[in-house]
């Protein structure tokens, strides 16, 4: 049977060997310099929606060039039904 959770982090803590890690934080907290932006992340940022909004026209296209050649096959059959 597995010591329960608890005795184990005790024993853990005493050891002091993962104090530190289980009581320090992994993030700073501190306030966005707005006079020196990250440069890297302000072109990863506009470069990513660059490259959605060109794929959205590019689908969009592709939709209608679709849509376009269903309606003639539909026109194109509804005429030749009409004819007999």
């Amino acid at each position: 049977m597995a010591p329960p959770l608890g005795l184990v982090k005790r024993l853990l803590l005493r050891s002091g060997s993962l104090s530190h890690t289980l009581t320090r934080s992994a993030f700073i907290a501190r306030k966005p310099d707005h006079n020196k932006p990250n440069w890297g992340k302000v072109g990863l940022t506009f470069g990513t929606a660059a490259a959605l909004w060109v794929l959205l026209f590019k689908q969009h296209n592709e939709d209608v060039m679709e849509y376009e050649r269903r309606r003639e096959e539909r026109e194109k059959h509804d005429a030749c039904t009409g004819c007999s």
